[in-house]
């Protein structure tokens, strides 16, 4: 392998059901963090998407190690985002026999670290 590529490791979660505005405040405190600050700001967060980013956090952390053998001292968090997913649309009886439509948000999120020099 060439010296100047640089080793990216990702971790996906696809269909979670958590509104993607909701995932993005928390990957916007971690992103560009060293991998212990950024698992130690998430397992403080007191959001409800904490958990899942924690969850996937380590995911990928596991996966720099295993798959490319990435020093965890060195991992930094390059890039995480939250993308929208499929909605489900539910209803939901309303005043004088109408309907309101409730929609039940997905998002895709996706954390990519890499090794810092």
């Amino acid at each position: 392998m060439p010296e100047d590529t640089i080793l990216e490791a990702r971790a996906e979660l696809k269909y979670a059901r958590i509104a993607p505005r909701k995932v993005k405040i928390v990957a916007d405190l971690i992103r560009g963090k060293n991998v212990d600050e950024a698992l130690a700001i998430v397992k403080f967060t007191p959001k409800a998407s904490s958990e899942i980013v924690e969850k996937l956090l380590k995911s990928a952390i596991a996966n720099a190690e295993n798959n490319f053998g990435l020093d965890r001292s060195k991992l930094v968090v390059s890039s995480i985002y939250a993308n929208q997913g499929p909605t489900l649309k539910r209803i939901r009886p309303a005043a004088k026999g109408s309907a309101v439509r409730i929609r039940k948000r997905t998002s895709h999120i996706t954390i990519v670290l890499r090794e810092s020099n």
